[in-house]
């Protein structure tokens, strides 16, 4: 596997129909900074470019007049990936430093994670960089409760883009800001009124993005906020299913111990587990770990090279569905028991 810093990140834009992502990926193309950026779409009808800013590059591939290549995905994305690899390598088309994926506004973006993160080939030239989920402020609360697509994706997300808050009204888009809080405790909530989507800030922050990694684990360790986050969530049965919450450790954690209580989780509940990150301190080592799972495959851990402050606390962020968070916080302190039974029990966050 390549270096993380050496290997092309992916970013995937996902959220339920008429959400916003087709807004999104158009001020991505727009961009004059993401112009060594390929971006894998189902069908260029529909995001709507326009003839004369493309040129043909290849069968598949179309070159926008900004640099940006797009691409459509006649077959699988596996595919899709290693011809646009294999082009690149063989110089028929323009470096990019960058892939973006959109998918269909009924897709799950967790097969999509697992594909990057499992094939050989492509873990070694590609990372997971992030997911992006456009959430409809207007029909966003309704879709929650009707469909469990749109839960999937907005539990699954780095950054959840609440679109079209221009045409809420205050108390709908508190309401949908305390439901995502509690799917998803970590992603950063960004409010977008007309359209006003600035693209480059979502895709250059993830957790192995030297430039911006710093800013991107800073805003899943700190505590979340929000307008009225006390409300109660008006949250369907689909979304009750799901949940997330945050673990912390004062105590340096045994790697030993906890590898195997994670490979033991995912083996037995991997289907439920569908997100795990976590900034770790590890007995031994001086600097913080960085684990980010999606259902049953984590990426290899990744070093900081320093303590992002002054804390040193663990911090190990989980959504789950149809798992109880005191069952898995009493298997992991069993496990950190029999590895230092001095060590003080985590405590959720």
């Amino acid at each position: 596997m390549g270096e993380f810093s050496e290997q092309t990140p992916i970013n995937i834009i996902t959220g339920f129909l008429g959400s916003g992502k087709t807004t999104l990926l158009k001020g991505l193309l727009a961009a004059p900074d993401l112009s060594d950026t390929a971006v894998l779409i189902n069908e260029f009808g529909a995001v709507g470019l326009d003839h004369e800013l493309v040129q043909n590059v290849t069968e598949t591939t179309l070159l926008l007049d900004n640099g940006c290549l797009c691409c459509a995905i006649r077959g699988d994305l596996q595919g899709a990936l290693r011809d646009l690899l294999s082009q690149r390598q063989a110089g028929l088309v323009p470096y990019f430093r960058r892939v973006v994926i959109e998918t269909s506004g009924l897709a799950d973006p967790a097969p999509i994670a697992y594909t990057l993160l499992a094939e050989p080939v492509l873990q070694h030239h590609f990372r997971l960089g992030g997911i992006i989920t456009t959430v409809d402020a207007v029909n966003g609360g309704e879709q929650l409760q009707r469909f469990p697509e749109s839960v999937k994706q907005a539990a699954v997300a780095d950054r959840l883009i609440m679109t079209k808050t221009d045409l809420a009204g205050p108390e709908q888009i508190a309401a949908l800001y305390a439901n995502l809080r509690r799917l998803n405790k970590s992603a950063p909530i960004v409010e977008v009124a007309d359209g006003d989507i600035q693209p480059a800030t979502l895709l250059t922050d993830d957790m192995y993005d030297a430039a911006g990694r710093d800013r991107e684990i800073s805003q899943w360790l700190a505590p979340s906020s929000g307008p009225d986050m006390a409300q109660d969530a008006l949250i369907h049965e689909h979304a009750d299913h799901i949940h997330s919450f945050a673990l912390t450790y004062d105590s340096p954690l045994d790697w030993t111990a906890f590898g195997i209580w994670m490979t033991m989780l995912l083996h037995h509940h991997g289907d439920n587990v569908l997100r795990i990150k976590g900034l770790l301190n590890v007995a031994g080592v001086p600097t913080p770990v960085l684990i980010n799972g999606v259902q049953h495959i984590v990426h290899p851990p990744a070093h900081l090279p320093a303590w992002p402050s002054a804390s040193r606390q663990s911090r190990i962020i989980f959504i789950v569905r149809d798992m109880e968070q005191g069952k898995i916080e009493a298997s992991l302190a069993a496990f950190n028991k029999l590895a230092n039974p001095d060590a003080v029990a985590g405590r959720a966050a």
